[in-house]
């Protein structure tokens, strides 16, 4: 007796055959909205993509889109993970919130 997994079939492995030619290089280029993580720059506060979502009430999917589209600068950590500098943060949650009395 066989059962189907809930998630569908399998890929094949990378290197098996149907396997597809592609790379995860390739699949996911850095955007230029991002630089490294430097000495200079990792002394700085930093957030973290859920910590900016929570922040705007969106979901951390969102903040990607606006550091791959420029809106917010991010940095690279060496991991590959996004931070964000909480002053550019700040400044774009002040000019997307009205003020009050305006």
């Amino acid at each position: 007796m066989t059962f189907a997994s809930p998630l569908g079939p399998r890929l094949p492995s990378p290197g098996a055959p149907g396997a597809s030619p592609l790379s995860p290089q390739t699949l996911s280029p850095q955007p230029l909205s991002t630089q490294p993580l430097s000495p200079q720059t990792a002394s700085q506060h930093t957030l973290t993509p859920g910590q900016v979502a929570a922040m705007f009430n969106v979901n951390p999917k969102t903040v990607a889109r606006w550091a791959s589209s420029g809106l917010l600068g991010a940095i690279r950590t060496p991991g590959g993970h996004r931070r964000f500098r909480e002053a550019d943060v700040v400044e774009l949650l002040n000019r997307r919130t009205p003020a009050h009395g305006a």
